[in-house]
C-alpha cells in the first residue's frame, strides 16, 4: 500500500507530454485491463473504452478539445463512451454473460435482473446515460492509478466537445456517448508548468469524517 501511494504521489495531470516517447504496449494492455475488472454497477459494465493511437484521429479530435497537446502528443489516446441508453437487450446480455462464465443460473440472480429490466429500460434515455456515464467514470478512476503504477502518465480531460468526438469516432451508430477521454505518455522534459509543483490535496481532518 505504501507504494501505491507513492505512485499517487508521484502522479499529476501532465500538461505537456513528450511525442518522442511511446507508452509500451503491455503497459497499456495492464491499464486497459485493469479498467476492464473494475466495478460498475449491477455488473453491467455500461460503456467502452476505445484506444486510439491513429495520428489522423486524434489531430481531428484536438481542436474540438481546446486544441490541449497532450491529444496529439500522448502515443495513446483512451476515449471512455457511455451507452446512450439501458436496452433489454444490453440488460440481458450481461446476465446471460454472468451464466454462461458460471455455467449455471442463480434464481436470486434472475430475480435481480427481473427487477432492473422492470426499472432502467423505462426511464428516459438522458437518465439513463447519465447513470452509465457515472459508471464510466469508475473506470477513469481505476485507470489513473492503474497508469500511476505503471509509472505511465496521464491527465483526465472533459474538456472537448462531445458530439464532435462521437462524430469523429463513430460512436452514435454504436449506441455510445463519450464521456472522458484520457491520454497516456510520459511527461516533457521542459515546458510543463505544474510538473514540480507540490501536489496540494486537502488535509485529511478536513476531508475524511470518522462516525464511530
Amino acid at each position: 500500500m505504501s507504494d501505491l501511494l507513492q505512485d499517487l504521489q508521484w502522479r499529476y495531470a501532465t500538461k505537456k507530454m513528450d511525442p518522442s516517447k511511446a507508452v509500451p504496449q503491455e503497459k497499456v494492455d495492464r491499464i486497459v485491463e485493469a479498467v476492464r475488472l473494475t466495478a460498475s454497477s449491477s455488473g453491467l459494465q455500461p460503456y467502452e473504452v476505445f484506444v486510439v493511437t491513429n495520428p489522423e484521429l486524434r489531430a481531428q479530435i484536438k481542436p474540438h478539445a481546446w486544441n490541449q497537446g497532450q491529444v496529439t502528443d500522448c502515443s495513446h489516446l483512451l476515449v471512455f463512451a457511455a451507452w446512450d441508453n439501458y436496452t433489454v437487450e444490453r440488460i440481458n446480455h450481461m446476465f446471460d454473460l454472468v451464466n454462461t462464465v458460471r455455467g449455471f443460473k442463480n434464481e436470486g440472480w434472475e430475480a435481480y435482473r427481473r427487477q432492473i429490466l422492470a426499472t432502467y429500460p423505462q426511464r428516459d434515455a438522458e437518465t439513463n446515460y447519465q447513470h452509465a456515464a457515472r459508471q464510466a467514470y469508475i473506470g477513469v478512476g481505476t485507470a489513473l492509478i492503474a497508469a500511476a503504477q505503471e509509472k505511465v502518465d496521464s491527465v483526465p480531460m472533459e474538456g472537448f466537445d462531445p458530439a464532435k468526438v462521437d462524430e469523429i469516432l463513430g460512436l452514435t451508430a454504436r449506441g455510445l456517448r463519450s464521456v472522458v477521454i484520457l491520454p497516456l505518455g510520459y511527461r516533457a522534459g521542459e515546458g510543463d508548468w505544474l510538473q514540480n509543483l507540490e501536489k496540494v490535496r486537502r488535509p485529511q481532518d478536513e476531508f475524511v469524517t470518522e462516525l464511530a
